[in-house]
């Protein structure tokens, strides 16, 4: 069955198992979220529930997400994200679920976006070589030949140049969830999970566990 959770990304690190093995894991505060929005197949073609997590001023919300929130009659939500669900019919507006819907063991997608690291040229962006750093090369880091010149005098698609890197929806597949704190409202899940700190996540059961 199909489940997932909102989260903030709080930081990473360490505990120990009960054989006294030293594990990485990053810390989540996950949940508890809301359900603000129950779409069905009659009404809108598809399944899926629209949930909040977060707290956020609701000065700072526009009118129409206000009266978005208020016709649910829950608060407002910092973060809001639809979920495709198997079964929707379990969940009804208003109704919270929290972390102790994932348990220790388990495998989990997670989703963010990734950290933006600016305009970068190929060597960090790609992982290119470099040309030689000898005095007077005068090809260091440059991104090297473009293509042909006569034929097809053009520079092909998907061309790995220098450009933007980063702040895309990045998904880390089959992390182990190492710990859940339900009391807290945290997850402990072994490995790196994508985004900075403070950013907002999406936990998932793996597909290809």
């Amino acid at each position: 069955m199909k489940k997932a959770i909102l989260g903030k990304k709080i930081g990473m690190t360490q505990i120990f198992d009960e054989n006294r093995k030293l594990i990485p894991v990053t810390v989540v505060e996950a949940g508890p979220c809301v359900v603000i929005q129950k779409k069905t197949i009659d009404k809108d073609g598809y399944e899926a529930i629209q949930v909040g997590f977060g707290d956020k001023r609701e000065n700072l919300f526009n009118k129409p997400m206000k009266g978005h929130f208020a016709a649910a009659g829950v608060p407002v939500k910092r973060y809001v994200k639809e979920l495709r669900l198997e079964d929707v019919s379990g969940y009804n507006v208003k109704d919270e679920f929290k972390v102790d819907i994932f348990e220790a063991g388990e495998k989990v997608d997670v989703s963010g976006v990734s950290k933006g690291k600016g305009f970068q040229g190929t060597i960090k962006r790609w992982g290119a070589h470099r040309g030689p750093m000898s005095h007077g090369s005068k090809f260091h880091r440059a991104p090297g030949s473009m293509g042909a010149s006569s034929d097809p005098s053009r520079t092909f698609k998907n061309k790995k140049l220098p450009g933007h890197m980063g702040a895309k929806n990045t998904t880390v597949m089959n992390l182990t969830v190492a710990k859940v704190m339900v009391d807290k409202n945290i997850i402990l899940i072994k490995g790196a999970v994508p985004g900075p700190n403070k950013g907002f996540v999406v936990i998932r059961n793996a597909v290809k566990a």
